[in-house]
């Protein structure tokens, strides 16, 4: 439970503008505790700790609506070299309960930045804390999984922070949906000529993926996750599409019902992350918590029918629980997973296909949208429309 000490002095929030080393505290719900200076807001925050790989896109990672309520540990050493811009940005806020980072930059050199990291922290009122070991902690996340955390500048002593840390909610069990979702329909128009709507439903959508869905010719209507059956009818969609989205999807009954209606309607559906497993739980398989989840934008998949690699960007803490190398009949047509994950064979991706064996539906785990990422799974979107238009895959 000895914690290394702070490992800095001071650090600058923006160019020329010097930010005093104030203490800061984080300590995990096992008792582990690390020592730091505050980067970002002061106060204290808590939630679930857990780390993304990605060396690039902190801004878009930060404001990924699926990380509401988990304090999220950078183990990318130098964090905030480009500062912060308008154009970056996946939602309307930074969703991180609180963000943990080794070396912040000093400065930012990026010709699209109109301010720094730091300061875009402090704005939003999210508490940060800097100069600790975030290997020693990402190492010590994954030997015992991802646990709740606390992280203050105004407790000194861990063990009052730690009682705090234990009387939070876990992740396991939360439903977090309504917290993250639009309150009204949004419309994105295509770009240039329209070919299809799709009915988005907003489980924690990031803006890239209507984008995506826009460049290829598709209205898109971004809808409330409460929304109905009727709601979703009435754009006249020719496909739906279920976003990711933060919290545990045992705890999403409403969004299973709803897209068990979708189905029922016989409606082409692509879902990604969070909508991957509600489309798990729809076709009858369970959801599982991982241990510390895949976050980060160079996760290994692999396409089981083509016998092809793609590296992905990911964020999701729980999976689906499906059986590989097999096919399982439902009411709609034939259900199997068509992607796996090189490092551990987790379920990375499922589809449907009615009893002609035309797909219907499909699902992955991992974000084809790529803000950020790579690009490798892009032809995702491709494939949906291949969907709408009937054509067989």
């Amino acid at each position: 439970m000895s914690a290394p000490p702070a490992q800095g002095g001071s650090t600058e929030a923006s160019a020329g503008t010097a930010r005093l080393p104030m203490p800061a505290l984080l300590v995990l719900e096992d008792g582990r505790f690390f020592c730091g200076t505050s980067f970002g807001a002061t106060g204290e925050t808590f939630g679930e700790a857990v780390f993304s790989t990605g060396m690039t896109g902190y801004q878009e990672t930060l404001t990924d609506p699926s990380y509401h309520r988990q304090v999220l540990i950078a183990t990318a050493p130098h964090i905030g070299n480009t500062g912060w811009n308008d154009q970056d940005n996946e939602s309307r806020r930074i969703w991180v309960a609180g963000y943990v980072v080794r070396d912040p930059s000093r400065t930012h050199s990026s010709w699209r930045a109109n301010g720094s990291l730091h300061d875009e922290l402090r704005r939003q009122g999210i508490v940060g804390i800097a100069d600790l070991d975030t290997r020693a902690l990402t190492r010590h996340i994954r030997d015992n999984g991802a646990m709740r955390v606390g992280v203050s500048t105004i407790e000194t002593d861990p063990r009052q922070l730690l009682a705090r840390v234990l009387e939070t909610q876990p992740m396991l069990g939360a439903d977090l949906v309504a917290d993250v979702t639009v309150a009204s329909k949004q419309v994105v128009p295509a770009v240039g000529r329209k070919r299809f709507t799709v009915a988005a439903v907003d489980l924690g959508i990031k803006d890239m993926t209507p984008t995506r869905l826009a460049q290829r010719g598709i209205e898109v209507h971004v809808l409330p996750a409460a929304s109905t059956l009727y709601d979703i009818t009435t754009v006249g969609p020719d496909g739906v599409f279920f976003s990711n989205g933060p919290g545990d999807p045992a705890a999403a009954g409403r969004a299973v019902d709803l897209l068990t209606e979708i189905l029922d309607a016989g409606l082409p559906y692509f879902g990604i992350c969070f909508g991957n497993q509600i489309f798990g739980r729809a076709l009858g398989f369970g959801t599982y918590k991982l241990k510390y989840g895949h976050r980060g934008i160079n996760q290994p998949v692999m396409d089981l029918a083509r016998g092809t690699v793609e590296i992905t960007a990911q964020n999701h803490g729980f999976a689906v629980d499906a059986p590989l190398g097999q096919s399982v009949s439902t009411r709609w047509g034939t259900a199997r997973v068509t992607h796996v994950c090189l490092n551990d064979d987790v379920v990375e991706g499922l589809e449907l296909r009615n009893d002609s064996g035309r797909l219907t539906a499909f699902a992955v785990q991992y974000h084809p949208e790529a803000a950020a990422g790579p690009h490798d799974a892009d032809y995702l979107f491709d494939r949906f429309v291949d969907v709408m238009a009937g054509k067989d895959d």
